[in-house]
C-alpha cells in the first residue's frame, strides 16, 4: 500500500478527524513503530505498526462490494436519514464515504452507542425482520441504589402495547456510585432479543425506574470499540463473515 500521512491514516480508518490526529500526534499519544510520532510522519499501513493511547491502530479492511460500518452514534442524534424538525442525523456523521449507506435497525435520540449502516439493504433488510432475532447488549444507567433483585424485575413478564414482549435477562454491573453530578446511580447490562419502539426505556418507565443513560454496546458478537461519541470505522472482514452467517 502506498505510504499516506498519519493524520489521513486516522482519518481513514473512521477514528479522528485530520485536525484531532494532529492534536493527538502534537501530545505525543501516538506511536509508530515503537517511536513516538511527528507531524507530517508518513506510514505503510501495511508494514508500519502505529499505536493511539496504547492500543494498536488496524487498518481498515478492504470493502469489496458493499460497505459495513459501525459508528458510535451520539446521543441528540437521530437515525432517520432526513429529519422534518432539521435534528442532526447519524448518517450525516458518515458523509466523508463515497457511498450513501442506511442504518441497520434504530437507535433512539436520547440513546448512544453501536449503529451499523450499510448500502447492502438485503442483509438489513433480514437483520431488521421481526422474524429475525439478533441479540443487542445495553448497558443502562439507573437513577438510584439498585439491588440484583431490583434487575432482575426486567426479566419478568412484561406487556408493550398489549403485546408480550420476549423475556430479557439483565444483570447488575454496579450500584450506588456518584455521578460528577452528584446523582446516585447504578448500571445494569440488559440483553434483549426483539427491539420495539423505546422498549428498555418504556420497560424502565413500567418498573418505576429513571432511566439517566441508555448505551448499545453489542449486536450480536459485534461490540462497541469506539470510546468516543462520533467516531466511525469500518467492520472487519470477520465481522461481515458473522453478519452473513446469522442472516
Amino acid at each position: 500500500m502506498a505510504e499516506l500521512r498519519l493524520q489521513k491514516y486516522f482519518s481513514e480508518c473512521g477514528l479522528l478527524s485530520r485536525r484531532a490526529a494532529e492534536a493527538e500526534i502534537a501530545a505525543g499519544r501516538v506511536l509508530v513503530n515503537g517511536q513516538p510520532a511527528l507531524l507530517g510522519t508518513k506510514i505503510d499501513p501495511d508494514s508500519d505498526l502505529v499505536e493511539w493511547n496504547g492500543k494498536r491502530i488496524a487498518p481498515p479492511a478492504k470493502q469489496v462490494g458493499h460497505i459495513y460500518v459501525m459508528l458510535h452514534k451520539p446521543v441528540g442524534y437521530v437515525t432517520t436519514m432526513k429529519d422534518e424538525r432539521g435534528r442532526p442525523t447519524a448518517a450525516s456523521l458518515l458523509s466523508s464515504l463515497d457511498v450513501r449507506v442506511y442504518p441497520v435497525g434504530r437507535l433512539d435520540m436520547y440513546s448512544d452507542g453501536l449503529l451499523l449502516f450499510t448500502d447492502d439493504g438485503e442483509l438489513a433488510n433480514r437483520m431488521m425482520h421481526p422474524s429475525h432475532h439478533v441479540r443487542k447488549q445495553y448497558l443502562l444507567t439507573l437513577k438510584g441504589t439498585l439491588t440484583e433483585e431490583d434487575a432482575h424485575r426486567y426479566e419478568e413478564p412484561m406487556r408493550l402495547d398489549g403485546y408480550a414482549i420476549r423475556p430479557v435477562r439483565a444483570r447488575l454491573l454496579s450500584s450506588g456510585f456518584t455521578l460528577p453530578d452528584g446523582v446516585v446511580a447504578s448500571t445494569v447490562e440488559i440483553t434483549l432479543w426483539e427491539g420495539r419502539n423505546r422498549q428498555i426505556r418504556r420497560m424502565s418507565e413500567q418498573l418505576g425506574y429513571t432511566v439517566i443513560r441508555l448505551r448499545r454496546i453489542a449486536v450480536g458478537e459485534i461490540r462497541l470499540d469506539l470510546r468516543t461519541p462520533g467516531q466511525w470505522r469500518y467492520l472487519t472482514e470477520e465481522e461481515i463473515r458473522y453478519l452473513h452467517s446469522i442472516t
